[in-house]
């Protein structure tokens, strides 16, 4: 496959074309297969000698390619050495590269990391993932270029403080201790209520549009995603294009569920995804695929540059209240991520406890 002629004068998150190059020996298949519709450029390279040869002529119209290279433990030294060489120089220094692990390896990611890398992912990998983690740190790439021509300031991805990181460690694991017992008693009730898993897992969008596992008490019934578009008539944010669903009294949740809903319970198996560190204990909630792909715009996608979390201003402002508009939370998210602290924290997790207990089944 050879490159398309692309227009890079416009950037529209929906309908521009990625220029993609890779080399990939197992995940061959998957990622052509992947990558096949009209929104990527994709060029692939059979070797790692060719690979490192085109990287090594790269000039500056090559700088909006975004390289995906196989990284396994045959070929870890040649592949380290292509990323030293564009992350070392000036010129190709902000080229996104994205690894894929052909089996896990901690060390390998955290050297990769370490050295710039965008992003490792390991097997399995899920490439609609990929796809759309590509997108945002493409997108997010020209925005930094947007503002440095506006600002003469360097902007920051975002890292999570240190003294926050450490608050998460400590309080999600002294929870996640003191209520085992009540995960083993809820586990028993959805098990005897309804037929399904205890938990339900589905992927979310986080920080920096960074796709994880998200966890949750099942408090609906089996396959309830399956019925969004259907229920989608009762949003509660109205319009076709509402970014964020929900919908009262939804017909999904079970007898148990909607207790679990309404105590917040069915939100405490979050607390594994704050120790992982796909979350932090406060941030802005991470939302379903469906959900983020429509917050990409200069406008609203800074709520993606805030840490995700498990309660935040929504929860304890204006979650379950009828007047709740989509534009009024979408402020409330970018406020966050101008304005995050510890103190804001601190204040935030201390009003959760009272707005637990909600008024709206929403």
């Amino acid at each position: 496959m050879e490159f398309q002629n692309i227009n890079h004068n416009t950037y529209t998150t929906e309908s521009s074309v990625l220029k993609v190059i890779y080399y990939a020996e197992g995940f061959k298949e998957e990622l052509e297969s992947s990558f096949e519709n009209g929104l990527y450029s994709v060029k692939e390279f059979n070797s790692i000698k060719t690979l490192t040869e085109e990287t090594q002529s790269f000039s500056i119209n090559d700088l909006n390619n975004n390289l995906l290279i196989e990284i396994s433990p045959e070929n870890t030294n040649e592949v380290f050495q292509i990323v030293e060489n564009l992350k070392n120089h000036w010129l190709t220094r902000n080229i996104i590269i994205i690894l894929l692990l052909t089996e896990s390896n901690q060390a390998i990611t955290r050297r990769a990391l370490k050295l710039g890398v965008s992003d490792c992912y390991n097997p399995p990998i899920p490439f609609s993932d990929v796809k759309e983690r590509l997108r945002f740190l493409s997108f997010y790439k020209q925005l930094r270029a947007e503002k440095k021509d506006l600002y003469p300031i360097e902007i920051e991805e975002y890292k999570i403080p240190s003294g926050k990181r450490m608050l998460d460690l400590l309080l999600s694991s002294i929870a996640l201790i003191s209520l085992s017992p009540l995960f083993l008693l809820v586990a028993i009730l959805i098990k005897l209520d309804s037929k399904g898993p205890v938990f339900y897992t589905s992927k979310r969008v986080g920080t920096g549009y960074k796709i994880f596992d998200f966890y949750k008490f099942r408090s609906m019934k089996k396959d309830a995603d399956k019925e969004v578009e259907k229920l989608s008539k009762n949003n509660q944010y109205q319009g076709g294009d509402a970014a964020f669903f929900k919908i009262k009294d939804d017909p999904r949740v079970t007898k148990l569920g909607n207790f679990l809903r309404n105590s917040s319970i069915d939100e405490l198996p979050q607390l594994l995804n704050v120790l992982k560190g796909d979350m932090s204990l406060v941030g802005n909630r991470p939302l379903p695929l469906y959900e983020a792909e429509k917050l990409t715009t200069n406008e609203w996608s800074m709520r993606f540059l805030a840490p995700a979390g498990l309660t935040g201003l929504w929860q304890i402002s204006r979650r379950g209240k009828k007047d709740m508009s989509e534009r009024e939370r979408k402020k409330l998210d970018n406020f966050y991520a101008s304005n995050y602290s510890i103190w804001l924290d601190l204040k935030i997790i201390f009003k959760t406890i009272p707005a637990l207990l909600q008024k709206e089944k929403v």
